[in-house]
């Protein structure tokens, strides 16, 4: 309730010093919120830019030291791992994401080797990467089996844990993924790897940067609607994290962030679990291209991502986490 009235009550009274609105301030960012995707790509010593996303680049498994160093100096919690897939391994059922030296699996090694627990793995647990027609699961008659995705993505899943991956993140939207990851998981002494679940995952025109950058832009039959969610759904939203976390989640994605940061206060409010939001490619490039152009400036960055926490996010997935320390500074 609001007591008081002007002149006797000025709100800008403590907004006219920098210390004074530091003191106040209601939302903050530090390096600790966010995780910071990569992309990998096979060869040795590349660092390859992607023309959608203005200052991200695809890596060897050479070149992630670098990458690691300046995350762990920063403190970024955990980075995300995405593979390049090239064509000639992707097949209709995305075999490769079940092979032991795919990109990920050689990845994972690399920083668990190096690295012991400095830093988390976050990996994805779909098919999307692997398959020839770009879809998260496996294909009959231009629709996306359910249950016999799942079967796969349990396998994915089990091999990711087996080599060190801290954090599955199913972001298939497939029903009941969830609880069989789990049981699989616990059966197999893997009950400390915890479960991020993209439990609200729209489909979405946002995330054609992303497409590019994994290499399965064009490839995709049809579009995702038949399993990833209707953007002009907001209590859907709420089922679908109850269900995730009745299954096992340890926390739950909203993807994407910005347009649905009702969403992500919906979700935290009805559940008091880690939520984390996703700044996704559209987003981003969005942003990046705006700034280059001069149609806006670099403060647009960290309002973006303050939006994020000021609507209940516990923590941000971004391609700007790299970048943090200097714009907080």
């Amino acid at each position: 309730m609001i007591t008081g009235n002007y002149p006797n009550l000025r709100l800008r009274r403590s907004r006219k010093n920098d210390w004074s609105r530091r003191l106040i301030q209601e939302s903050s960012l530090s390096s600790s919120d966010f995780i910071l995707p990569i992309f990998l790509i096979e060869g040795k010593n590349i660092k390859q830019p992607i023309k959608t996303m203005p200052d991200v680049y695809r890596y060897t498994i050479d070149k992630l030291g670098i990458i690691l160093d300046k995350a762990i100096k920063n403190k970024i919690p955990m980075v995300a791992l995405f593979p390049h897939t090239k064509i000639k391994l992707k097949d209709k059922l995305g075999s490769e994401a079940l092979n032991e030296n795919n990109l990920v699996c050689q990845a994972i090694k690399y920083v668990k080797k190096r690295y012991k627990n400095e830093i988390g793995i976050m990996c994805d647990v779909a098919l999307d990467p692997y398959t020839s027609h770009g879809h998260d699961g496996l294909l009959k008659s231009g629709y996306v089996l359910n249950d016999e995705t799942i079967n796969v993505l349990i396998k994915q899943s089990l091999l990711h844990a087996e080599i060190g991956c801290d954090v599955l993140a199913p972001s298939d939207m497939m029903d009941g993924r969830i609880g069989k990851i789990r049981k699989a998981l616990d059966s197999e002494g893997h009950q400390m790897v915890q479960i991020l679940s993209y439990a609200v995952k729209y489909a979405s025109s946002f995330y054609g940067p992303f497409r590019d950058a994994v290499g399965s832009k064009g490839l995709l039959k049809g579009n995702k609607k038949t399993y990833q969610m209707d953007f002009r759904n907001s209590n859907e939203a709420i089922r679908e994290v109850a269900l995730d976390i009745k299954e096992g989640a340890d926390m739950v994605m909203v993807k994407p962030g910005m347009p649905y940061l009702d969403i992500i206060k919906t979700v935290k409010d009805n559940f008091k679990i880690p939520v984390l939001a996703y700044q996704v490619s559209g987003e981003y490039s969005t942003i990046s291209q705006s700034i280059k152009k001069g149609l806006i400036d670099k403060n647009s960055i960290l309002e973006s991502l303050i939006s994020f926490k000021r609507a209940g996010a516990n923590a941000i997935v971004s391609y700007y986490a790299d970048r943090i320390e200097d714009l907080i500074k």
